[in-house]
């Protein structure tokens, strides 16, 4: 059991780098706010396609990654 849950957690640790790197940057909106530009600030807008779909996935893969290592933690302890 405990095999299998490291190989499982080694797959989602992959797999949420993946879709973090897959994520489009911000590095413009991360800019503008050192250097004053406070129009954009609340000009936020919604994501959308897949923009949406990989934020919703990157948070399933996290969650799924603490629920297995709090499990991997509990039967260590056990």
């Amino acid at each position: 059991m405990t095999n299998f849950l490291m190989i499982l957690l080694w797959i989602v640790s992959v797999l949420i780098i993946g879709a973090v790197l897959m994520q489009p940057s911000k590095n413009n909106d991360a800019m503008s706010s050192f250097s004053g530009g406070a129009s954009d600030l609340f000009s936020e807008s919604k994501a959308r396609g897949f923009e949406s779909f990989i934020q919703k996935v990157t948070v399933i893969l996290g969650i799924l990654f603490f629920v297995i290592a709090l499990i991997l933690m509990w039967i260590s302890g056990h």
